[in-house]
C-alpha cells in the first residue's frame, strides 16, 4: 500500500464518502472561482484505492495560509477504508503543509467513530442534520412536534409561493442569499460564484427561491443531488419573511418534492452547536450528527475560530450589517475567498 499524487479523483467506491464536496467537479470550481490549488492524493493497493484526500490551498491577507478539505461545505474530501489508509493521507499531508510553510491543516469529514492520532487535535462544534425521508411526507409530518407542525400549516395560509429551477433562477436566488447573509453580518459570494457552480453541477444543482403574496423574494437556496441524497448548500430567508414562517415554507416545500422524485435522505448541512441554526433544523426531527473537525498545528500558531461564534468578530459583523449594500458586494467575495 502506498500513496500517490494525482490530477483527480474518480473512484466510485469512494464517492459516498468523499461527498459532492470531495469530487473533481467541486473543487475545480472553487480553484476556477477564488484561484486557490488543490492537492490531491489517494492511496494505492494493488488495483484498488482504499483512500483519498482532496485539499484547497487558501493563502488570504487576513485570514492566514493553511489547507482545508471540504470548501465552504460541512464536511467530505476524506475518505478511507482502514486505519493504515487514514495515517498514510494524514502523513502526506502534515508533509505537505510542513513542505508549503501552511499555519495549519483543517479536515472535514462526517466519521467520529475513532479520535485523532497523535499529532491531530479535533474540535467538533458544528453538527450536521440528516432528515432520514419516508415514503410520503404525511408519513414525515407526523414525526414532528405539534408546534413545528402548525408553523408549517400556518406557512402555507401566508401566500408564499416557491419555483425550482436552475440557472433561470440565478438573479433571484442570488437576490435572496446575498441579502440574507447582508442582514445576519456575514460576507457572501458573487452572483458568479453561483453561476459557475450551477454551469460545473449541473442538473445535480437545484436552485429554490420563494416569494410572498405581492411577488417579493422572501428567500432562497442551493441544493446538490447526489444519490440518493438531497444536501443543503445555503437556504436563507429575508428577515421581514421570518416571522410568517417563510423558513418552514421553503424547507418543508424542498422536502416535499424530494420525496416526490424517491430521495432517501435530505443532508441539512452543518451549524454550530447551540447556534439559532441548530436550534431550526432540530425541529424537522433529523438525525443530528456530530462532525469530525481534525486539525495539525504548525508550531506557534493556535486552533482556528474562523465562525460568528468567535469573540473577536463582533464587532465586524455589527459593522457590516450597517454597511451600503454596494460596498458588502464588493467586499464580500473577496474576504470569504479565506473563509473557506
Amino acid at each position: 500500500m502506498n500513496i500517490q499524487r494525482v490530477d483527480s479523483l474518480d473512484y466510485p467506491t469512494l464517492d459516498s464518502k468523499l461527498s459532492y464536496i470531495g469530487i473533481d467537479s467541486w473543487m475545480n470550481f472553487i480553484s476556477d472561482v477564488y484561484g486557490h490549488a488543490v492537492h490531491r492524493f489517494a492511496v494505492i493497493d494493488g488495483d484498488r484505492h482504499p483512500g483519498a484526500l482532496s485539499l484547497l490551498e487558501v493563502r488570504h491577507p487576513v485570514f492566514g495560509h493553511y489547507l482545508a478539505t471540504a470548501p465552504f461545505g460541512s464536511y467530505g474530501g476524506f475518505a478511507y477504508e482502514n486505519i493504515q489508509a487514514r495515517d498514510l493521507l494524514l502523513d502526506e499531508t502534515r508533509r505537505l503543509a510542513k513542505e508549503l510553510k501552511a499555519e495549519y491543516v483543517s479536515l472535514r469529514f462526517d466519521d467520529t467513530a475513532a479520535p485523532p492520532p497523535e499529532g491531530w487535535s479535533d474540535h467538533p462544534v458544528y453538527f450536521t442534520y440528516l432528515i432520514h425521508l419516508p415514503a410520503s411526507a404525511d408519513e414525515l409530518i407526523k414525526r414532528f412536534s405539534s408546534d413545528h407542525r402548525n408553523h408549517i400549516r400556518k406557512s402555507f395560509k401566508k401566500g408564499f409561493s416557491i419555483r425550482l429551477g436552475h440557472l433561470d433562477l440565478l438573479d433571484d436566488t442570488y437576490e435572496a442569499i446575498s441579502r440574507s447573509m447582508h442582514e445576519l453580518g456575514s460576507p457572501y459570494h458573487s452572483k458568479i460564484y453561483l453561476r459557475r457552480m450551477a454551469e460545473r453541477l449541473g442538473d445535480a444543482l437545484q436552485f429554490a427561491v420563494t416569494y410572498d403574496a405581492r411577488g417579493r423574494v422572501t428567500g432562497g437556496g442551493v441544493f446538490i443531488h447526489q444519490g440518493r441524497t438531497i444536501f443543503n448548500l445555503h437556504a436563507n430567508v429575508l428577515r421581514f419573511a421570518r416571522s410568517s414562517y417563510a423558513g418552514e415554507f421553503l424547507y418543508w416545500s424542498v422536502i416535499e418534492n424530494a420525496i416526490q422524485k424517491g430521495f432517501l435522505t435530505f443532508d441539512l448541512g452543518r451549524s454550530l452547536t447551540g447556534s439559532g441554526n441548530d436550534i431550526f433544523k432540530s425541529k424537522w426531527a433529523p438525525e443530528k450528527k456530530p462532525l469530525a473537525y481534525w486539525y495539525w498545528l504548525a508550531p506557534g500558531h493556535e486552533l482556528p475560530s474562523l465562525n460568528q461564534k468567535n469573540p473577536k468578530f463582533q464587532f465586524a459583523i455589527a459593522v457590516w450589517k450597517r454597511l451600503p449594500r454596494f460596498i458588502v458586494r464588493l467586499l464580500g467575495p473577496y474576504i470569504i475567498r479565506g473563509l473557506v
